[in-house]
């Protein structure tokens, strides 16, 4: 009988131990942005509506963000191929990061470069569609030292 309570009990405390760490890694560490009114990209402060985001203070890749835009805003800026998303929790339902980077691939979306090291190895991209709709999101650039 001593066996089947310690199995029991190792069954309850890795299922609780399991519903815990989901929880850390996909909701705990994220912090909700949804009042932002403007990005800068290349020092350039540009208007935005609409702006959903989400971020964390333990990661700086984990900022994700969706918005509407004036793309005429990015005539002037040079495109970037190195932009490559990365995934977003799947309750952040705006930033389908598999999406945006076919769309990238496609010449659906235009990619930037928004800042060049916003902190040491990281640099924060954004995505603009012909209609408005943007995205922006960091991602670990070549200067990054393991």
């Amino acid at each position: 009988m001593t066996g089947k309570i310690t199995v029991i009990l190792l069954i309850v405390i890795t299922l609780i131990f399991g519903i815990v760490f989901f929880y850390f890694q996909t909701y705990a560490y994220y912090s909700k942005v949804d009042a932002k009114e403007q990005i800068i990209v290349n020092k350039i402060q540009i208007k935005v509506e609409d702006y959903i985001g989400i971020r964390s203070d333990v990661s700086k890749l984990k900022l994700r963000g969706c918005f509407n835009i004036d793309p005429s805003a990015f005539k002037f800026f040079l495109t970037s191929i190195k932009a490559s998303p990365l995934s977003a929790p799947f309750w952040f339902e705006c930033f389908d990061y598999k999406e945006i980077q076919s769309d990238i691939d496609n010449g659906i979306l235009k990619a930037y470069l928004a800042e060049e090291n916003e902190y040491p190895g990281i640099d924060r991209y954004v995505a603009i569609s012909i209609n408005g709709i943007g995205y922006e999101w960091r991602q670990l650039n070549e200067k990054y030292e393991k």
